[in-house]
């Protein structure tokens, strides 16, 4: 199975519904055009610089906790920005990769917040805590879309898509 982007959603701002769009734009630096993240207005927007971005979820790992909570709990639901489906998103923590034509860079693991389970209603703290996604820091403009292909990258080809010069390993 080629690793696969299966859903985007954005919010327009903190605690705000997500919105499913089937393309998004990818701006470096910044996260996804719209997004209340990229506008500055994200629950979390005072994290250090880079953190959320970009946050991506898998959709098998979303379909178990649902599963093992005998509730309804959707990928939307996660808050996450991207859904993929057939890659391992803890692997890519500390590597480049690509979305579509997005270059980004796995920051760190995304674990679920006791904000998140009073958003939906559901003990999603520990079903969560090792499937919550990742995330990313957005190093090259470009659109993300359904059906776009995800794929590490080695740091040669990284930069050769506008990974920093100057410094092998964000910070």
């Amino acid at each position: 199975m080629t690793p696969t982007v299966v859903a985007i959603h954005l919010a327009p701002e903190a605690a705000a519904p997500m919105v499913s769009v089937s393309a998004a734009q990818a701006l470096p630096g910044v996260g996804l055009a719209g997004d209340r993240y990229a506008l500055g207005g994200g629950t979390w927007a005072d994290w250090p610089d880079g953190e959320k971005q970009l946050t991506l979820v898998d959709a098998d790992a979303v379909a178990e906790v649902a599963a093992e909570l005998g509730a309804p709990f959707t990928p939307a639901d996660t808050r996450r920005n991207v859904v993929t489906r057939g890659i391992d998103l803890p692997g890519l923590v500390g590597r480049w990769f690509v979305l579509g034509d997005v270059l980004a860079f796995g920051m760190k693991r995304c674990p679920p917040c006791r904000h998140l389970a009073t958003l939906t209603g559901l003990p999603l703290v520990r079903p969560m805590a090792h499937r919550g996604g990742i995330n990313v820091r957005v190093y090259s403009a470009g659109t993300i879309a359904v059906g776009s292909a995800v794929r590490v990258v080695s740091d040669a080809e990284a930069a050769s898509l506008g990974a920093p010069a100057d410094r092998p390993v964000p910070v």
